[in-house]
């Protein structure tokens, strides 16, 4: 069977993407994870799959994986990299080095232990000044290691701030002044890093030559710039398993291209190896939705990849920078633990043996992802605290259009920050709140994950300035713009589709929200996932740190009927007098993709009245026999043949352009020059440079229900082969069932693995730490 491509992190099945790392110790209860082809399992040590015969995973729209994968590069796993052979491969296992680490006296608990002290320490100064730098290593190198090395000499007293600069830096700006509440310190957020420049010909030369010597395609080059940037070709010579991070590439190539390099200098437990890996499975980790992993997975994953001592392995790369390391299940400090095991280690027992204790679990994670969440908690937390709790909105949420409606006002008159649920006919709640809130004469906007969502709020509150997209308020392209301090000009913000929020994206989003001002964040808890690592929505549901408010306005008709049972676990055959729900058996993949195509360019059109561009084919990856290539390609014969002059595509063809990774823009191909594909998304007009079409653009006749989440058509068909059984699980198939407006078909060819997919897969589990640093922050306006 093929397994399923991967689309975004988190929940089962097409959640995966196909070059993501599963944890080893819950492979068994995961879905595949990747659509791979089986030629590439057999890939040499360097060699690297071309992205036009592999399943590109796409984090979270589908094909944001696409985006991230450089041209020439591919995305491509074999199989789930945790699944893989232990060993790399016998050249590098033959180069075992077996020299003991000098922390090997260490137990695995004292060393655990001892880590965790410091990094709580760390992450104390950090806070309490509000701006302190993480500490980092000697896995540094090129500017941000000088960049380190200048930090560390004006912490240790040996230079003046001062002596770095030509001039004294300015102040900064205060944000507005908070009223008289209790405000928790705040997390300084890492400024994104500016957008990538152009690689210089010096670079990419000098990267070719380093590659060819390993034995590396030279395609790599300009992805391998792109990730270790000016001076990757140096830091690759020096350090050849850096190649691990370019998208795509996976640890036995890196291993093959470091024995071309090092010859005999090399093996399995080589330090720059073993900090290589451990980066390597954190970042697949991150892209199945986990901002931290078990280190006991971690050190699993090093042994399948032959590592000898994965221990020392972990603690290298802690030691070095490479990974945070965290302790969670435990209030009591370090030291006192400690001391009561070594009581315990003598004959005695500790004061409350007879206690069960709450076993500690040891987290690992990349401090990206650490920093996220700790702002994001921090920021949430001071919009609890800052806000005026005595407003008085009870004459708007009385002249509410529904129960549910005016509760929301109510409650978000009182909070600083609202948690809202509940399917698409409750969208048209927070848009009540937003014109209560602009009758109030605030500042109040929605913010949506795409285009379409946008359109459709702005409908609902009947006023298109209220409505912009998440990326186009924070660029600055839609909404209110900036105050003079940097924050969002705004008092209120209402995020819908607040699922789909990643924990970074979340935390630049409220670290620009000013003191004192609402945040509402509204979804439907049952969609996919978002395609960055987090669960932010989830994670704030479950702390109960904030109001929360629970839609009581059911989605209509018949496909709002089967939607709620799929919510809840069932799958229910309900009664569609006009044909709004209908099931099409299919034998085999072939037939599928048959009736596919007739429903689109003629069942529903004839029926509904429903023209082929508004009708949605959604399926559950890109390959096998029904996947969205094969769709797209069945699709685009029929309604738009044509030879694909313009890089495969041809003017008149319906794609979908990934402009960063989460984001899914449906649109219209125009015209091509040599500025590049000329599209029209929703009316605006999208130029994408030819170096970038390859990765982020393809047919958009068919999409995963990751691309397809956030947006509706007014019909949909749902192609279910039966090679896409194990890739279905109650969120995917709540999902991709709600999409369609007027008109649901369901091309069904998977049998009894629908229904048991509805009822015992639920959505998959994620690693994060948002939770327990809600839980506790001092939010003293929480909900109970």
């Amino acid at each position: 069977m093929t397994a399923l491509p991967g689309e975004t992190p988190g929940t089962g099945g097409t959640d995966t993407p196909q070059d993501a790392v599963s944890p080893p110790d819950e492979a068994g209860a995961q879905e595949p994870a990747a659509d791979a082809d089986p030629a590439s399992d057999a890939a040499g040590a360097a060699e690297v799959v071309d992205p036009a015969s592999t399943e590109a995973a796409e984090p979270d729209a589908g094909a944001e994986a696409e985006a991230a994968s450089t041209e020439g590069a591919t995305g491509a796993e074999a199989a789930s990299a945790d699944t893989e052979g232990a060993s790399t491969d016998a050249g590098t296992e033959g180069a075992s080095t077996d020299a003991p680490s000098p922390a090997s006296e260490l137990s695995e608990a004292q060393a655990e232990l001892a880590a965790q002290r410091e990094l709580r320490e760390r992450i104390e100064q950090r806070k309490a000044a509000k701006a302190a730098p993480i500490a980092a290593g000697a896995g540094l190198s090129g500017t941000a290691a000088d960049l380190l090395a200048a930090v560390r000499a004006v912490e240790s007293g040996e230079k003046t701030g001062s002596a770095f600069f030509a001039s004294p830096a300015p102040a900064q700006a205060p944000r507005r002044p908070a009223p008289a509440a209790a405000q928790p310190p705040r997390t300084t957020l890492p400024q994104a890093a500016p957008a990538q420049q152009s690689a210089s010909p010096e670079a990419l030369e000098a990267v070719r030559a380093v590659l060819v010597e390993g034995g590396a395609p030279e395609a790599l080059a300009r992805p391998a710039v792109g990730a270790l940037g000016e001076q990757a070709g140096e830091l690759l010579r020096t350090d050849p398993w850096q190649l691990l991070a370019v998208p795509g590439v996976r640890p036995e190539q890196a291993d093959g291209f470091a024995r071309a390099l090092l010859g005999a200098d090399c093996g399995p437990d080589d330090g720059r190896r073993t900090a290589a890996l451990v980066g390597w499975v954190l970042e697949r980790a991150a892209l199945q939705g986990h901002t931290a992993l078990d280190a006991g997975d971690v050190r699993a994953a090093l042994a399948e990849r032959a590592v000898s001592d994965p221990d020392a392995a972990v603690r290298e790369a802690v030691d070095e920078g490479v990974a945070l390391l965290f302790q969670e299940g435990r209030d009591e400090e370090p030291q006192e633990t400690e001391a009561e095991a070594e009581e315990t280690d003598e004959g005695g027992l500790a004061p409350d043996a007879d206690t069960p204790r709450e076993p500690v679990r040891v987290l690992l994670g990349l401090d990206r992802y650490a920093l996220a969440e700790e702002s994001l908690a921090d920021g949430l937390a001071r919009l609890v605290n800052t806000c005026e709790k005595a407003a008085d909105w009870a004459e708007a949420a009385a002249a509410a259009p529904s129960p549910s409606a005016a509760e929301l006002i109510r409650t978000t008159a009182a909070a600083g920050l609202v948690a809202h649920s509940g399917g698409e006919a409750a969208r048209a709640e927070p848009a009540a709140l937003i014109a209560a809130a602009r009758g109030l004469g605030l500042r109040a906007f929605g913010a949506t994950h795409s285009d379409d969502g946008r359109r459709r709020l702005a409908a609902a509150t009947g006023d298109p300035d209220t409505a912009v997209t998440l990326s186009g308020l924070l660029s600055g392209a839609q909404g209110p713009g900036r105050d003079e301090d940097g924050a969002l000009a705004l008092d209120l913000l209402v995020v819908l589709d607040a699922p789909q929020l990643d924990v970074e994206g979340a935390a630049v989003l409220v670290e620009a929200l000013a003191d004192g001002a609402r945040l509402v964040l509204s979804g439907d808890p049952g969609v996919l996932g978002s395609a960055g690592a987090g669960r932010v929505f989830a994670d704030v549901l479950a702390a109960r740190t904030c109001p929360q408010v629970v839609s009581r306005t059911p989605d209509p008709g018949p496909i709002g009927e089967l939607v709620s049972g799929v919510g809840i676990g069932e799958l229910n055959q309900v009664d569609a007098p006009g044909k709004e729900v209908v099931i099409v058996p299919v034998r085999d993949a072939g037939e599928a993709v048959h009736r596919t195509v007739q429903l689109v360019a003629d069942s529903v059109p004839r029926a509904f009245s429903i023209p082929a561009d508004e009708t949605q084919v959604i399926t559950v990856g890109h390959g096998g026999a029904a996947g969205t290539r094969v769709l797209n390609e069945a699709l685009k014969q029929r309604l738009n043949p044509g030879p694909g002059r313009f890089g495969g595509f041809d003017p008149g063809d319906r794609v979908v352009h990934v402009p960063a990774p989460g984001r899914a823009v449906p649109g219209v191909v125009r015209s091509a020059d040599a500025e590049g594909l000329h599209l029209d998304c929703g009316g605006v007009p999208v130029v994408v440079p030819q170096e970038r079409v390859e990765s982020s653009v393809r047919h958009g006749w068919a999409l995963s229900a990751h691309q397809a989440a956030g947006m509706r058509w007014p019909a949909a068909v749902v192609v279910l082969p039966g090679d896409a059984a194990q890739g279905l699980s109650r969120p995917w198939v709540y999902t991709a069932f709600g999409r369609g407006e007027r008109h649901l078909s369901v091309v069904h060819g998977v049998d009894q693995a629908l229904p048991r997919a509805v009822a015992q897969v639920p959505a998959q589990e994620r690693t994060t730490r948002l939770r327990p640093l809600l839980e506790a922050l001092p939010t003293p306006d929480a909900a109970s």
